[in-house]
């Protein structure tokens, strides 16, 4: 791999994912941090990811052959004017933001269009912070790069070269394209998730009756209301042309639902729904852009002491780490008592079949 030595301004979930990704697939490759909190770090140079760790953007960064910038997008901006007078002509720069026409925008300004290639790796999680991160966060994901119109066609080789180490999968998207796209798939459902965890707390009675009866389908569709309010409050104002058609759409949408149910239009709902639940079945799961990829398996089990010690037991001998796991006392549509959630759709798979061979019940996420 030509990329030898690589740096990362910010070292966050997916900052901190992509740099142990790359030690993991490439344990030779140089790579150096600047983040503003030290704990990070300390914690990046404890795990053996870092080789080095910046208090601030210097020219220890002139020798970097490419530049991961995982801050909020002004920072970014910011860092970038810092990073100019410092890399060298042949350093590449991208950033990781879900969105990217202020990006490229400033890097038009700044004339870094011949050295910086977008970047959104799709993965993600409602937990935040470099504690988080995971060396496989970005496997089987899509990852979006939106090029400059002065980028070389190696630029494109290397960076590609890049994700497809980590696991994931590279698309090559116009910016504005991009940015339309995660307003609707991305963007506007975490304002959705927010606005209905909202509206049930108002409409909730003083004993909390609803949030004692919420199950699955409704922890399911808030999951991503529990991200980062800082981070989704910035999004709103960075691609606020977009997620306003979005959301315009949405309400007309719902709009007309709500007008078929006033009607008892029924027939309309039906077709609506199927129609709904035909394009949901034809999408991958493990392609969900936006939120981190989930591999969880649920399965029934008695309600006995040591029931979840054996099934730990079971995986653990069979060399399947357990990501999380949960007792789930109320269900709507899922079966299963217990949920196990893994770090990746194969060790998912392996736990279902072994745990079947030992006679348990097991339901695979659809």
């Amino acid at each position: 791999m030509a990329i030898q030595t690589v740096g990362f301004i910010g070292l966050g979930l997916i900052g901190g994912s992509l740099a142990k990704g790359l030690r993991r697939v490439c344990p030779d490759m140089k790579i150096i941090a600047y983040n503003r909190s030290r704990e990070s770090l300390v914690a990046a140079l404890d795990d053996g990811v870092l080789n080095q760790a910046q208090d601030s953007i210097d020219d220890n960064f002139a020798a970097c052959d490419m530049i991961f910038l995982c801050a909020p997008v002004s920072v970014n901006i910011e860092c970038m004017k810092k990073l100019k007078g410092i890399i060298r002509p042949d350093c590449l720069l991208t950033d990781v933001g879900s969105v990217k026409t202020t990006i490229h925008e400033a890097v038009e300004e700044l004339e870094l269009a011949g050295q910086f290639i977008g970047g959104h790796p799709m993965a993600g999680s409602e937990l935040t912070s470099y504690a988080n991160a995971s060396d496989r966060l970005l496997e089987n994901a899509y990852y979006i790069l939106t090029p400059t119109k002065k980028n070389r066609p190696e630029q494109m080789v290397e960076y590609q070269a890049i994700v497809k180490a980590v696991g994931a999968i590279p698309l090559i998207l116009d910016y504005r394209d991009h940015d339309r796209a995660t307003a609707y798939i991305s963007h506007l459902p975490h304002i959705i998730a927010y606005t209905l965890v909202n509206l049930v707390k108002k409409s909730d009675n003083r004993a909390g009756l609803m949030k004692m009866l919420a199950a699955g389908g409704f922890k399911d569709i808030t999951r991503i209301a529990s991200s980062s309010p800082e981070m989704w409050q910035q999004i709103c104002e960075e691609n606020k042309a977009a997620l306003l058609d979005a959301l315009e759409h949405y309400q007309e949408a719902l709009s007309r639902v709500g007008e078929a149910v006033k009607r008892d239009k029924g027939s309309y709902l039906l077709e609506y729904f199927d129609s709904a639940r035909q394009y949901r079945a034809d999408m991958k799961a493990q392609y969900r852009a936006g939120v981190e990829p989930l591999y969880e398996i649920y399965l029934e089990i008695a309600d006995e002491p040591g029931a979840i010690a054996i099934v730990s037991t079971i995986l653990g001998s069979a060399r399947l780490s357990i990501k999380n796991l949960e007792i789930r006392n109320k269900r709507e549509v899922q079966s299963g008592a217990l949920r196990i959630e893994f770090y990746d759709g194969e060790t998912a798979k392996k736990a279902a079949e072994t745990l079947r061979r030992y006679h348990y019940t097991v339901y695979e996420r659809q």
